[in-house]
């Protein structure tokens, strides 16, 4: 029997990114069937089935759902209906890939926590840097080459171009998390610095955190929503080390990525996003393809995913935090 895949949610994110992420796991996967799309809005389902080259379309993911008994479910649904929904696949004990952020609150993501582990319900957050490949690079020469305790400073700039939102804190979770990921332990301390700017919007501001570590090391993210240019870059400190990673995210100053590596001042490592992987396109690079790809090796091994919603719920709680204007987070 083939591994059979529903997605629900056809807009901008699914169908730029993990539409053909799919596509391309579906034409590399025999035994792998792309069963059906779903979206509120049928023009949208259509060239979204047409694209990617699913057999079937609906409006109702509920009507999906009792017609084609999906192995795995993808849910590409705005951050307001992410929560209410997953909860729903995962009470149905249906395995889901759910985009980030893994809830808006704290009690959102527990509850999610509680429906996947009380139906013992297979799920993983999509939280895409994990999953690229320079990304997942450096988080394993770290890993191979030092002790967690060995980090003694991060620093991540998260910079975008014209973003009044009236949210930020769902999108700067991304640099929350990767920072986290890379370190490999929990944030035990974060201070917060707010400059507004009142004239672009009532909450629009740069977010700076100031940051330890339950290892002890520490860490600076810079969140600048309306800088001059559009890029995510690391630099990571260790006795005699410096790694500089350059993030490929859609339309990166910085595209395709780059990561160095520098031992006393001699380069060990300096590789081009485009050289790492299997493939060049932005979807391939920036980590989608890899996300559903992991997820879905996973479902198909009868293995829990790895990147699961517990794994984030600390990144969700730092994001309510900003959301909230808190001056200060400490690890519960």
């Amino acid at each position: 029997m083939p591994l059979r895949i529903c997605v629900i949610g056809c807009g901008g994110l699914s169908s730029r990114a993990h539409g053909p992420s799919l596509a391309k796991y579906a034409a590399t996967h025999p035994g792998t069937e792309l069963t059906a799309c779903c979206d509120l809005d049928s023009a949208k389902a259509t060239r979204y089935r047409q694209a990617n080259g699913f057999l079937r379309q609906y409006n109702d993911f509920r009507e999906m759902l009792n017609v084609e008994t999906p192995d795995a479910v993808c849910l590409y649904v705005p951050v307001t209906e992410t929560a209410r929904m997953s909860i729903q696949l995962l009470d149905l004990g249906v395995p889901v890939l759910l985009e980030k952020p893994p809830g808006m609150t704290v009690d959102e993501c527990t509850a999610m926590i509680n429906a996947s582990e009380s139906t013992g319900t297979a799920n993983q957050v999509a939280f895409n840097r994990r999953y690229t490949p320079l990304v997942a690079r450096l988080r394993e020469s770290l890993r191979s080459g030092f002790a967690e305790s060995d980090i003694q400073n991060i620093r991540y700039d998260f910079f975008r171009i014209n973003r009044c939102d009236a949210d930020f804190s769902t999108t700067a979770i991304h640099g929350i998390d990767t920072v986290r990921f890379l370190a490999g332990v929990d944030y035990e301390e974060i201070r917060f610095t707010y400059q507004p700017f009142p004239e672009l919007g009532p909450t629009t501001a740069n977010i700076y955190l100031e940051c330890t570590f339950r290892s002890g090391a520490t860490a600076q993210l810079n969140f600048c929503p309306v800088s001059g240019v559009l890029i995510e870059r690391a630099t990571v400190n260790l006795f005699n080390h410096t790694y500089f990673l350059d993030v490929p995210i859609w339309q990166a100053f910085d595209f395709p990525g780059r990561l160095r590596h520098l031992h006393k001042g001699e380069t060990v490592e300096d590789v081009e996003g485009s050289q790492l992987g299997d493939g060049t396109e932005l979807f391939e690079l920036s980590g989608f393809y890899h996300e559903n790809a992991a997820f879905l090796d996973d479902i198909r091994e009868g293995r829990s995913p790895e990147g699961n919603i517990r794994s984030g719920l600390q990144s969700v709680a730092i994001a309510e935090a900003i959301r909230n204007r808190a001056a200060v987070y400490r690890r519960s």
